[in-house]
């Protein structure tokens, strides 16, 4: 008698079967405590509320449905948890270690920049609050590795891009994007060389307004459109 077996089936296709999508959003914002003399990079963080690491803190971020693309899924979720809708949003990588959770979850991992005025707007719940990014706790999952790099990227495109521009309001002063990249990069800039490389880079155009105070007038700067906020590549973004 002929007996036919089933073929196994494919390593990918039993992958499929246990592997669930999550995203996930870095948050950089900035905060001025009243005894600093420059802002310091926060973040917001989610305490979770079960298990697995039921109490810890962890990055905002829920699962991908079915019916929804992966950037429509990263602006809901970050609305849910967090109550914060942030104008830039961009796909930072993709965190799949087979360890990284007790069931297998793959992490498509956003990061998004707010003003300090936007981020007011986050959700006053006690079971969000928002860190200094160079001091976080032990978060739980991967998280820790995932805010380090994307403060490793966020760094790498301040030296490139007008990224910075992001964390700043429509008009801003040269001392004010000098705090800013300050910030980011966790290092005290020359004013002299950051004004001269700033205003030849193209990325800010001068306005004919100043900001008054207690200094001498600081002449107000806008952003060059025409410049992008950062190089997505040869993508073209879809809304």
């Amino acid at each position: 008698m002929t007996r036919t077996v089933a073929a196994p089936a494919s390593t990918s296709a039993l992958v499929d079967e246990v592997t669930r999508v999550a995203v996930s959003t870095v948050i950089f914002s900035l905060r001025r405590r009243p005894d600093d003399t420059c802002p310091t990079l926060v973040l917001p963080l989610v305490r979770r509320t079960r298990d697995p690491f039921e109490g810890d803190w962890a990055l905002p971020g829920g699962w991908l449905d079915a019916s929804e693309s992966l950037d429509a899924a990263a602006s809901r979720t970050l609305a849910e948890t967090t109550g914060l809708m942030p104008s830039y949003l961009e796909q930072l990588y993709a965190f799949g270690d087979v360890d990284r959770s007790p069931t297998r979850v793959v992490s498509i991992v956003y990061w998004a920049l707010l003003r300090p005025d936007e981020a007011i707007g986050a959700a006053a719940e006690e079971n969000v609050a928002w860190f200094d990014a160079a001091t976080l706790p032990r978060l739980a999952f991967d998280h820790n590795d995932i805010v380090e790099y994307a403060l490793w990227r966020l760094r790498n495109k301040a030296g490139y891009s007008r990224i910075a521009h992001g964390l700043l309001a429509d008009e801003f002063t040269l001392a004010e994007l000098r705090e800013v990249s300050e910030a980011i990069l966790g290092r005290r800039l020359d004013p002299a060389n950051f004004r001269r490389q700033a205003e030849g880079s193209g990325a800010i155009t001068p306005t004919e307004r100043f900001r008054t105070g207690s200094h001498r007038p600081a002449r107000l700067y806008r952003y060059n459109q025409d410049v992008e906020l950062a190089d997505r590549g040869p993508l073209v973004i879809r809304h």
